[in-house]
């Protein structure tokens, strides 16, 4: 029988659509989770007063005296643009008369290692252009501030909300800073800051429109003041930071590749009104010490730290030979940034040594999470 070989065209990477290219290579989006989608801590959280993660995913809320909020996560988006949430903050009490060093800012972080390819504090440092869809009960001048954290240096740039309650899209371009560069570590490098409010601290010089070391005072120079109302409120989502000088479309990733990347800051393990879930299998090395053995498939910026809620019987365990121990806290132990993490407990515990058994939570108050946020 005669064989024939079979040819088959080649495939180049010029013939594979850029939009899946971008998915497989790297994101060009240097904002992790920009379309809001991942809130592992909560959608939704009241009384707030101070700085700190709230809901969504690597947006730190920073607040120095100018009201309370509630911040969720919110299924109010720009209608067709493929967007199903965005981060709302609503103000619950309101503050019409900042002190001088009240600021309202939601923040992000990034670490410098991410962000060599801009080439910031060389001659050919990078122009990065910023867009995202922002609606406001509250017209008028906005700021964002960008910090170099390695250097202390800032830019600052406004933009306008002119129309009430209505979605509108912007976008800004920063450029190029010739001067300091980011440390490439896993440190912070770079925060991107949406100003909301902000006292005279903050306010009281010129806007700073170029790179220059870093003056508090030309940070957020004609922002409005979001905190003055209880009526007002404010949501954002479709964040994208790029090099370059043109705003290019926002870049959706898949949701299991949205999560990993926030994993590497921060991880629930047991999230609240999670009774009776299982924790991790866990051994009892000695009749007062039970151990729980938990691997890490993201590795994780830093050696985490553990948050966690206590309170009496928030956790058991069931061992081999039909115990319960109810406790209270866990204590973090043997850590890594990568596999393997150790919880202990050495004070509630009344097992034997040997037996292994397995850990619940025992109460919808309880929590589990592992922080290594920037």
């Amino acid at each position: 029988m005669a064989i024939t070989r079979i040819t088959t065209p080649s495939i180049t990477d010029s013939s594979i659509p850029n939009v899946k290219m971008s998915n497989i290579v790297q994101s060009k989006n240097i904002i992790i989770n920009g379309d809001m989608s991942i809130a592992q801590r909560a959608t939704s959280v009241t009384g707030i007063t101070g700085s700190g993660y709230n809901t969504i995913d690597r947006y730190q809320l920073d607040l120095s005296g100018l009201g309370t909020w509630t911040q969720s996560q919110d299924t109010d988006v720009p209608t067709g643009q493929g967007f199903a949430t965005s981060l709302k903050m609503d103000c619950t009490t309101a503050d019409a008369s900042p002190a001088a060093g009240d600021q309202l800012r939601i923040q992000t972080k990034f670490e410098g290692q991410n962000l060599q390819y801009l080439k910031k504090g060389t001659s050919s440092a990078q122009s990065t252009t910023l867009s995202f869809w922002v609606k406001s009960v509250k017209t008028g001048t906005y700021i964002i501030h960008l910090f170099d954290n390695d250097n202390s240096r800032s830019i600052s740039k406004s933009y306008t909300i002119s129309s009430a309650s209505t979605w509108e899209y912007k976008n800004i371009t920063f450029p190029g800073d010739t001067s300091g560069v980011f440390d490439n570590n896993n440190a912070t490098s770079l925060f991107v800051q949406f100003y909301l409010g902000a006292g005279s601290n903050y306010t009281s010089g010129t806007l700073n429109t170029s790179w220059n070391s870093y003056t508090a005072a030309n940070s957020a120079v004609g922002q409005v003041n979001l905190a003055d109302s209880t009526s007002n409120n404010f949501w954002i989502t479709g964040v994208q930071l790029e090099a370059g000088t043109t705003a290019s479309e926002f870049e959706f990733l898949p949701h299991d590749v949205n999560l990993q990347r926030c994993f590497r800051y921060y991880k629930t393990l047991l999230n609240l009104n999670s009774n009776s879930l299982g924790i991790a299998a866990a051994f009892y090395t000695a009749s007062n010490n039970g151990r729980f053995s938990l691997t890490i498939n993201t590795p994780m910026r830093t050696i985490p730290t553990l948050e966690q809620t206590t309170g009496t019987d928030y956790y058991t365990i069931f061992s081999a030979g039909g115990g319960q121990d109810r406790i209270n806290s866990f204590t973090l132990m043997s850590n890594t940034s990568d596999r393997f993490i150790l919880c202990h407990n050495t004070s509630e515990t009344s097992g034997t040594a040997g037996q292994a058994g397995y850990a619940l939570s025992n109460s919808d108050a309880a929590y589990l999470a592992l922080s290594s946020e920037l």
